[in-house]
């Protein structure tokens, strides 16, 4: 099976290991490469600091595996799709060469969110084109599909469902890892864990497995082999 080349994209560390980590720990058994790039560092928020998060985020992406990872310096809480942030972003592409970008589900409360998946829909188009100031060579990733990690309670409509039953124990421990998010106190990390758990039972029941993660996509998607349904 040919290897490929995974960028996945967060508004801030946390995001991306909540939506798709166990999609992610399942692309390193396969022998995939998996990029992160979260466009702030997070704060501020109610319990953490920049040094807090930043260690947190150190920890869970070791627990990850993952080839490598990006924080860039846009700001938390005012992120906005304009073209500092897309050539940014186009240039994180450039250097990476996905062939497949991950982003946030279009539909979400917070702000935040919505910028960052216009930002990297935008920031996709931008890395290809020539006769520009921006570093390295043209890229244009093959597809963008999006994960579910919602501050706004809505139902993705999955393109498809990968089955993470065996890698979503290692995926609670890497969210747990961000403490000052997720687990600062008990009841806390009751209702996260909970939350964890229902949509993964919840997804996975869809496709007949234990758990699973949804993604989305506003292409329609094809297949080589049927043999790669469940």
């Amino acid at each position: 099976m040919p290897k490929i080349t995974v960028l996945a994209i967060g508004t801030h560390p946390d995001d991306v290991e909540g939506g798709m980590g166990g999609s992610i720990i399942k692309f390193l058994k396969l022998g995939h490469e998996v990029h992160i790039v979260d466009l702030t560092n997070g704060e501020p928020t109610p319990h953490g600091t920049p040094e807090i998060r930043s260690e947190e985020c150190k920890e869970a992406t070791a627990l990850l595996g993952v080839t490598g990872r990006i924080t860039l310096d846009l700001p938390n809480r005012y992120l906005f799709d304009n073209v500092e942030s897309r050539n940014k972003v186009a240039e994180v592409i450039r250097r990476v060469r996905p062939d497949i970008m991950f982003l946030p589900y279009w539909e979400d409360a917070h702000p935040d969110h919505i910028q960052a998946t216009q930002i990297g829909e935008a920031a996709r188009f931008y890395a290809k084109l020539t006769k520009t100031d921006l570093t390295g060579e043209p890229w244009y990733p093959g597809r963008i599909l999006y994960y579910l990690w919602s501050h706004q309670r809505v139902h993705l409509e999955p393109a498809f469902v990968i089955d993470i039953t065996d890698e979503f124990e290692s995926k609670v421990e890497v969210v747990k890892s961000y403490k000052s998010q997720f687990a600062y106190n008990e009841e806390r990390w009751n209702d996260v864990n909970r939350t964890v758990h229902s949509y993964g039972q919840y997804y996975g029941s869809l496709i007949g497995t234990q758990y699973g993660e949804p993604f989305a996509s506003r292409e329609k998607l094809g297949l080589r082999d049927i043999r790669d349904l469940l």
